[in-house]
């Protein structure tokens, strides 16, 4: 294990037993309501504070002002069909428990029966403190499928149903969008991709190394054409990860396994721009391994893939991501143009990978824009994500994110779509 993924696991260990060992408020100490409820946060502004808010807003079109990755969570006591591994809730598997304490704790849950509705809730306070709030894309997340198109419920963390994903979105369908979850392999894949467009959906959520999905796999070919043919867009996670246990999966994270996809015209979009890990070089056929965002690079850089492939930047203001990949991105104004931002919630409310002392280290942000940050991250650090990458700045020259990496990219939905009806619950 590498000195930085120890340190990591160090910290979810350490965060985990305080969840464990502490009331219920714990969660003020893990994340989110650190200091009060984002509510508060107007009359605890700094003049500091409040004109970094005030500049990170300039320019933006709250019409278009997106959060293009904003997660669903749940137990599953409120009827929604949310399905949570019994292993992250038990104490015979220490790392996965603790693992979920903590984002348990951060997201603002603390009841098992109305985990649902506190999440939900959470999520909605957040977004309704902010000063321009935009528009989420909530994401379903389907669960391990076998190639025999069997789901497989053991290797499955946890499972958000697509109706479920719809459901919270009508509820405010001017701030939120529903993004869809089809494992290619399911026997009925296609037919869930046509009902489900038919509803106004066009987004699909992918996690190859968490699912057990081959974007490489010649028998997803019929799947690709039927997302372009019905204009859907894939977010497929790429490179190494870490909030959901993949174990063998773990190569399908290849972002060059993306090529097949995009070599039949489908769209992707590719989660954290797959700034973690090492993956190996399928082009070179030789064996040798690169890091999974210099693949990513390269996918970008290639001209037959333009109009095709993006990079959202969710995560890479994270401590286990930032450096190198951030400095990249903010360095080329061409590749900008390509990206789009989300936050990954409930990921910016775990203190745990939220280090705003090494972003000032590294020169990203100033000793007073830190200070500022932490105190919006203390009441609403859906907030804080937002103002921190409008904020930090390439250490050497100064280049920041342009606006269009926070406007929904007119070649990805040009028009929003149709609130989708919650249907059946899958």
């Amino acid at each position: 294990m590498e000195p930085m993924q120890r340190r990591i696991l160090f910290l979810f260990l350490l965060a985990g037993l305080t969840v464990s060992l502490s009331a219920p408020s714990s969660c003020t100490r893990l994340g989110g309501d650190v200091l009060g409820p984002p509510e508060a946060l107007e009359s605890h502004l700094t003049p500091q504070a409040r004109a970094l808010i005030e500049k990170a807003y300039e320019g933006i079109d709250p019409a278009r002002l997106t959060d293009f990755h904003t997660h669903l969570l749940g137990q599953g006591g409120s009827g929604s069909g949310i399905y949570l591994n019994p292993d992250l809730q038990s104490l015979w598997h220490p790392l996965k428990y603790l693992r979920y304490s903590v984002f348990r704790e951060a997201s603002g849950i603390q009841s098992d029966l109305e985990a649902d509705r506190e999440y939900v809730e959470r999520l909605r306070r957040l977004v309704e403190a902010l000063p321009v709030p935009g528009r989420f894309l909530l994401l379903a997340f389907d669960a391990v499928v076998r190639p025999d198109g069997t789901p497989d419920w053991a290797r499955t963390e946890f499972y958000i149903p697509n109706a479920y994903a719809a459901a919270v979105a009508s509820a405010d369908p001017t701030r939120f969008i529903p993004m869809i979850s089809v494992h290619p392999y399911r026997k009925d894949a296609l037919e869930r991709l046509e009902s489900w467009r038919a509803r106004g959906v066009r987004f699909i959520k992918w996690l190859p190394n968490a699912m057990g999905m081959d974007p490489a796999d010649p028998r997803v070919d019929d799947y690709y054409r039927k997302v372009r043919e019905l204009d859907m867009v894939i977010l497929a996670h790429a490179g190494k990860e870490q909030a959901v246990e993949g174990g063998d999966f773990e190569p399908l994270g290849n972002p060059l396994r993306l090529r097949r996809p995009l070599g039949l015209g489908v769209r992707v979009v590719v989660a954290h721009c797959a700034s973690l890990g090492m993956g190996e070089d399928l082009d070179a056929g030789d064996g040798s391994s690169l890091p999974n965002f210099d693949l990513f690079l390269r996918l970008m850089r290639e001209k037959q893939y333009e109009g095709l492939l993006f990079g959202d930047i969710s995560g890479l203001t994270q401590e286990n991501r930032f450096d190198g990949p951030l400095q990249t991105l903010l360095a080329d104004a061409a590749l900008q143009k390509r990206l789009i931002n989300g936050s990954d919630y409930p990921l910016p409310a775990l203190n745990v990978v939220i280090w705003t002392r090494s972003l000032e280290a590294a020169g990203f942000i100033t000793g007073q824009e830190r200070e500022a940050l932490n105190l919006i991250y203390g009441y609403n650090p859906l907030l804080f994500d937002f103002i921190l990458k409008r904020t930090l700045r390439h250490p050497p020259t100064g280049a920041t994110f342009a606006l269009s990496v926070f406007h929904f990219p007119p070649e990805l939905d040009p028009r929003p779509p149709s609130p989708a009806s919650p249907g059946g619950n899958r």
